[in-house]
Order: structure tokens, then C-alpha cells, then sequence
């Protein structure tokens, strides 16, 4: 393991890192994916034919907020030197958010609206400033590796959550309890294994990033403002960089279609109760976590393009067996192909951009990264909700609808080219 850290990095802090990773999946895997999904468009939307709708643009507002705020955010963490402090504040504003959710029971559409987009908005702005430290602790040669060590310790935590809100759930329906009298409760232990579990980032992990010199009669945000421009007009440097991140923009459209809809699909299409959805997305984040750790070394040694590449067409294959399936048999296997494909290509893309990232900016051009992905779960979420509203619910033409962006990803990653992006790169350190 130490072989893969940089010379001033020990395990126990590389371990620190990825306990993040582990500590905010829960928020993903239960609220987003598996439980607070479902139960807000049937319990708190009342099954109405837009519900579907109102919870994509629910997440589409986080995402939005989320994207005119991380570029500054990263220049901000550069030129402060502050990505481990500005974590702790995202990191307890997504606790406390989650904590709300439990509030939020039928009827109330617009607290419920509201506290996820808070949530999600502090998810995601944490989310940038963890991956931010990734180039600092691995190796140039194993950025793969380690950036799959997080990934898969990432779904092992959101199997942790996902388990114990599933013993509770089995507890309370059997004692004849309904969702909403469950569901709160599953938010409360969400984000407290949140805290509890990010608790070793926050003691070991380090800032060894310095600040860099100011700029004379400019406060923090236009000096923030000042540094993201002067990034974007030297884009032209950036030309690999500048294609991934469109890459990014459409296979994640698809991604977080998936992962923002999985349990509506499975409870409308395939009529899935909530016990049986919780087991469903608890198998496939035992696929995710192997597909993260296993692709980690397979892109450092076939190339981070060729392994993206590779689960882009694995998404394609299972979209359309998600949209053939008819059966329990058949969906299962797509949701485990979606977990393997996940793992894999969410660990390879958060490694490419770091090989791509000048270390005077990572947690910037992390950023850029950042809000690449958040335009793309807006794109991917609402395509799908939009489709099903207007054909009525038609569930199955919109996961078919949002799977063509993995085919548009992949025709761009084809021009990518790892070799000269990382010289721009050191180009620019140096």
C-alpha cells in the first residue's frame, strides 16, 4: 500500500481520506437512491403525475447552486489553503440537513423540496473539496488505485447505512409500521453514521497545500472571482481537460439519472416494495464497492481512457436489459451491471482529472470537475422526469431516453488524450 502513497503520506492518513468516502455515502445510497426518493413521490408528493418531476428539479436546484458556487469555492481553497476546513463546514451542513429530513412527512412538498436541496447542496460541495486531496496522497502512477480505494470503501459504507436502515425498516414493519412512520427515523440514523464515520478525515487527514500570494485590494470573493477567471482564459492550455469534462457532462447525465431514480424505477416499473428495493441496492453496492477497488488497478494498467471507455459500453448494455426486463430476474442483473459500471467509471473519471489537474490548482480544477458533474445530474435526472410526465409515466422510454448519453460520452472521450493533457498540466506547475 505505501508504495502507491506520496513519500509523505502514511496509510493511516490515505485511510482517513477514504473514510470520507465511506461516511458520505450513506447520504447518497439512502437518501438519494434507495429510501427518501421513493418515499417522496409517493408519500410526500402524494403519487401525483409530477412528482417524479418535482423531485429531479428538487435536485436540479442543489445542482445548480452547487455549480455557480464550486469554482469559486476550489479557487478559494487554493489560494487559502483551506479545503479541510471549508469540508468541515459542507460536512455539517449535510448532517444537519439530512437530520431535518425527518420532518419532512406528507404533505409537506415544500420543506421536503427544500431540505434536500440544502442537503445535496453541502453533499456535493464536500464531495469536490474530498477529491481535491487526492493528488496529494497518491502517486502520480497509481492515482487509479487509490482514487478505487475510496470508491470501494465509499460503498461499503453505503452498505453500513443502507443496513442498518433496512433492520430498522424490517423492525418496524413488522411492529405494523408504514413509510411514514420509518422513513424519518432512517434519516436521523443516516446522518449520524455520517458524523460519526467522517470523524478519522477531520483527526488524520492533512492540509499540505500553502496559501498563495494575494492579490493587492481584493477582497476573498473577488480575489476567488479573479483566480477562476484567469483559469477559464487559460483554457485553451487545458485542451484534454477541456474535453473530458464535456465527456463527464453526458456519461454522467446518465449516471445520475440512475442513481437519483433507481428506487422509483424498480417501486413504478417493476413493483418493488420498499423492503425489497432496500435489498436490491444493497446487492449492488457490494458489485460497486468490487467494481470501484478491481477498475482501480485495471485503469493504471491498461489507461484511465480505455477503462472509462470500457464501462461506458457496459451502461449501454444495461439500460437495455433495465428496459427489456419484464421480470425480477432479468432487472437484477442490469442493477448489478449498473453497480459494477458505477464503481468503475465514478473512481476512473475523479483519477483522470486529477492526472490533468497543475497541483498549484487542484482543488479549483477540481471544482471545474465538480461543476461538470452537477450540470450532468441535472441534465440526466430531469431528462427522465420530464419524459415521464409527459407520457404519463412511461418510465421505461425515459431509461432508455437518458441511457443516450453514455453513447454521446463515449464518441468524446475518443479525442481525449492522457499523454499531452497531463503535459499541459505540468506545463503549467512548472
Amino acid at each position: 500500500m505505501r508504495r502507491n502513497l506520496a513519500p509523505d503520506v502514511s496509510p493511516r492518513e490515505a485511510w482517513a481520506w477514504a473514510m470520507y468516502d465511506f461516511a458520505n455515502s450513506g447520504y447518497t445510497t439512502v437518501v438519494i437512491t434507495a429510501v427518501f426518493n421513493a418515499y417522496f413521490v409517493t408519500v410526500v408528493a402524494g403519487n401525483a403525475p409530477w412528482a417524479t418531476l418535482a423531485w429531479t428539479l428538487s435536485l436540479a436546484l442543489s445542482y445548480a447552486l452547487i455549480m455557480l458556487t464550486a469554482p469559486l469555492l476550489g479557487a478559494y481553497a487554493d489560494a487559502h489553503a483551506a479545503k479541510k476546513r471549508l469540508l468541515l463546514i459542507t460536512t455539517a451542513g449535510c448532517v444537519s440537513f439530512t437530520a431535518a429530513l425527518a420532518f419532512a412527512g406528507p404533505g409537506n412538498l415544500w420543506l421536503a423540496v427544500a431540505l434536500i436541496a440544502l442537503s445535496n447542496f453541502f453533499y456535493g460541495s464536500g464531495e469536490n473539496l474530498i477529491a481535491a486531496f487526492l493528488p496529494e496522497l497518491a502517486r502520480e502512477e497509481s492515482l487509479g488505485r487509490v482514487s478505487g480505494w475510496g470508491w470501494s470503501l465509499g460503498y461499503v459504507g453505503g452498505l453500513v447505512s443502507l443496513g442498518a436502515c433496512l433492520a430498522y425498516v424490517s423492525w418496524a414493519q413488522a411492529h405494523g409500521d408504514g413509510a411514514a412512520d420509518f422513513v424519518p427515523v432512517t434519516m436521523l440514523i443516516t446522518a449520524a453514521l455520517f458524523a460519526a464515520a467522517s470523524l478519522p478525515t477531520f483527526l488524520f487527514l492533512k492540509e499540505r497545500a500553502r496559501p498563495q500570494p494575494h492579490m493587492a485590494g481584493r477582497n476573498m470573493a473577488q480575489e476567488a472571482y479573479a483566480r477562476l477567471v484567469q483559469t477559464v482564459r487559460h483554457a485553451r492550455d487545458y485542451r484534454d481537460l477541456r474535453r473530458f469534462l464535456a465527456c463527464t457532462v453526458f456519461y454522467q447525465a446518465g449516471i445520475q439519472a440512475v442513481i437519483t431514480l433507481a428506487a422509483i424505477y424498480a417501486q413504478q416499473v417493476m413493483q418493488f416494495t420498499t423492503q425489497q428495493t432496500l435489498m436490491l441496492i444493497f446487492v449492488v453496492n457490494i458489485t460497486a464497492a468490487f467494481g470501484a477497488f478491481a477498475f482501480g488497478y485495471l485503469q493504471d494498467r491498461i489507461g484511465h481512457v480505455p477503462a472509462i471507455a470500457l464501462t461506458l459500453v457496459g451502461w449501454m448494455i444495461m439500460v437495455v436489459i433495465a428496459w427489456a426486463a419484464q421480470g425480477p430476474g432479468l432487472f437484477w442483473a442490469a442493477a448489478n451491471l449498473a453497480g459494477l459500471c458505477m464503481g468503475a467509471s465514478q473512481s476512473a473519471g475523479r483519477a483522470l482529472v486529477g492526472l490533468f489537474s497543475p497541483p498549484a490548482r487542484r482543488a479549483e480544477f477540481f471544482g471545474l470537475w465538480g461543476l461538470a458533474v452537477k450540470l450532468s445530474a441535472i441534465i440526466g435526472p430531469v431528462t427522465y422526469g420530464l419524459v415521464s410526465w409527459l407520457t404519463q409515466g412511461d418510465h421505461r422510454l425515459a431509461i432508455l431516453i437518458t441511457g443516450g448519453y453514455f453513447l454521446i460520452g463515449l464518441l468524446i472521450l475518443a479525442g481525449v488524450d492522457v499523454k499531452r493533457g497531463r503535459r499541459a498540466a505540468l506545463r503549467e506547475d512548472a
